[in-house]
């Protein structure tokens, strides 16, 4: 291969798929490539696609009309969920040369022997039960903080979801590996990882390929929590049926985990919870959330929350809305409800207009922000550390407390990737939070 073509990424999605456009992009430096920012002219672009929403899948055309415009004699790859699910689709969107599937994503390089524009895209896509080894990877693009993959696919069947029909089983990392890829990133430099994956929280179901439970989550963390080198570990995302008071007693007392989680709930009605084939009930939810706040009662908790499920109904809409207004959280994460073909749901009768959709997140956005506000309202006047990012935002720098409040100072290169002690102090107007340094108020 030509030692200076150029290739450049694009994803869509989840903490997942940026983990994994990070190890493929590694895997084309290897083969000579050099990579370069999606907005300048490349050989190569490769769009690591989403399905979780109907937007995701829009995207797409979009992202592709983009590419070639920078370069219209681009070579254009589309790999990940969407690939897996709807190959023939991509395939014919115009000026798309290759598409792949769930298991041949990560051999993309044995696929680009000849770089020559094609009339039609070229589909490699194996049956999802095929997808049943495991890939391991993390993402590095970022200074201050990594996503580790330690898990992939689902065996959830939830009925409005189609990860299990992109990623297949579910199937852990080796703890071996995962330690493994903690340390090469310490050795990086980078100061926080997140941890991710499908289902992170079923970690330890198939590793080397068979579905025996040689480690569990709680395993995970405990030997993730020794690594040296590594300041914070976060939990990104974890079902609350798989959340045990273990780990979250773990979590509050931990070295480097910090107290941050992110917990789906996706309907505060146990009608619709049924409906959609989730693995528990809300009082379930509640005594998760309470557990936290009782050992840690600075904790940051974020939700996942649908609307416009078949079958929502306003009262069961308000009953989400009251539901999470009185609950003991930090900020939430709001999807419409989009038909995904081949679930369940996608059949289901009682079909909610898109404008109701729209209504109902609308108001779900308002208690968001009203509960992130009143979260940051708690945490002033206290002595927090903050881990301070890489990028200058109009004169500024950002950075996040452990508990995952957002805060900003005048720009100062010397704080990239510095953890600081600082006393939080008032609510600026565009909501982000100001601070005086521990070690400058110790002067006074």
């Amino acid at each position: 291969m030509n030692p200076t073509k150029k290739v450049a990424f694009y994803t869509l999605g989840c903490k997942l798929n940026f983990s994994e456009t990070s190890t493929i992009a590694r895997s084309f430096k290897d083969e000579g490539f050099d990579r370069v920012d999606f907005k300048e002219t490349a050989d190569i672009y490769v769009i690591n696609t989403c399905s979780v929403t109907e937007n995701a899948d829009k995207r797409f055309k979009t992202i592709v009309k983009h590419a070639q415009k920078s370069n219209p004699d681009a070579f254009v790859a589309a790999i990940g969920c969407y690939a897996q699910l709807k190959p023939e689709e991509l395939a014919d969107v115009n000026g798309v040369d290759l598409v792949l599937g769930a298991t041949e994503k990560f051999k993309i390089t044995d696929y680009l022997n000849d770089l020559t524009k094609n009339d039609f895209g070229e589909v490699h896509s194996c049956e999802i039960e095929d997808a049943d080894f495991y890939v391991g990877s993390y993402s590095i693009g970022d200074r201050t903080r990594a996503f580790l993959k330690v898990q992939d696919g689902c065996d959830y069947k939830c009925t409005y979801c189609t990860i299990p029909l992109a990623r297949g089983i579910s199937r852990s990392d080796t703890m071996v590996n995962v330690l493994q890829n903690a340390k090469e990133i310490s050795e990086k430099g980078i100061k926080e990882i997140v941890l991710t994956g499908v289902n992170i929280g079923d970690y330890g179901k198939g590793e080397f390929g068979n579905k025996k439970h040689e480690h569990t989550f709680l395993d995970l963390v405990k030997e993730l929590d020794k690594v040296e080198g590594i300041e914070r570990l976060r939990i990104s995302s974890i079902e609350p049926n798989l959340l045990k008071n273990e780990t979250i007693d773990l979590v509050s007392n931990s070295r480097a985990f910090v107290p941050h989680f992110h917990i789906p709930l996706q309907s505060g009605s146990n009608d619709i919870l049924k409906k959609m084939k989730r693995r528990y009930m809300k009082e379930l939810y509640v005594d998760r959330v309470s557990k936290i706040k009782e050992v840690m009662p600075h904790a940051c908790i974020g939700v996942d929350v649908i609307v416009g499920f078949p079958g929502e109904t306003d009262d069961a809409f308000l009953e989400t809305y009251n539901f999470l207004n009185a609950l003991d959280i930090s900020y939430l994460h709001v999807f419409q409800y989009s038909e995904r073909d081949n679930t369940e749901a996608a059949e289901m009768p009682n079909v909610v207009s898109k404008a109701k959709r729209a209504k109902r997140s609308k108001m779900l956005r308002g208690l968001s922000a009203k509960k992130r506000r009143a979260f940051y309202e708690k945490q002033l006047n206290t002595e927090r550390t903050v881990l301070f990012e890489s990028e200058n935002k109009e004169g500024y720098i950002h950075g996040f407390t452990e508990n995952y409040v957002k805060v900003k100072a005048p720009w100062n290169p010397e704080l990239v990737n510095t953890l600081e002690n600082v006393k939080l102090t008032k609510i600026d107007d565009d909501g982000l939070v100001r601070f005086e340094f521990l070690k400058e108020l110790a002067l006074k």
